[in-house]
């Protein structure tokens, strides 16, 4: 097989979603296999495992002790309303208008209290639970996933 066919062949496997390829001819046999066939997420877990395993070994070599664990994290109490669609975030209907639901502020189930707008498409979102909302945890204009945290009511 030739240079330039095999060129050929890795462009089109790099320039599409293929992450495999394997060509039998009769003078030899080529398999192309896209570097970054693995999903993301694998990647993104593997990579925090192996950077603070070598630190700590190395820390526990030199006679360093090892840092203590990092303090927990609160949990939440309170019902949490929670993303239905992935979206950007706003707590009011137009840019200068007050905000549908602030800290402090008694809600009904059914009360609109954010927007999320999808596909150019205004989503009002509502309360799932009659309380008072004690926390927002999405700041104005971010973008949010499905099932994201966003009030927190109690």
């Amino acid at each position: 097989m030739d240079l330039r066919k095999l060129k050929t062949l890795i462009d089109l496997v790099s320039e599409s979603n293929i992450s495999e390829l394997e060509i039998t001819e009769a003078d030899g046999k080529v398999r192309i296999v896209k570097a970054d066939a693995r999903p993301p997420a694998v990647m993104q877990a593997a990579a925090p495992m192996m950077m603070q395993a070598p630190a700590q070994a190395a820390a526990a070599a030199a006679g360093v002790p090892a840092p203590a664990a990092a303090p927990a994290v609160p949990v939440e109490t309170g019902h949490v309303v929670k993303s239905p669609m992935v979206g950007t975030f706003y707590r009011a209907s137009s840019p200068g208008a007050k905000p549908l639901a602030e800290v402090g502020q008694q809600v009904k189930e059914g009360d609109p209290i954010c927007i999320i707008e999808a596909m150019k498409i205004m989503n009002e979102i509502e309360a799932d639970k009659t309380g008072t909302v004690t926390k927002v945890m999405v700041e104005n204009g971010q973008a949010v996933e499905f099932g994201q945290p966003l009030f927190i009511i109690e």
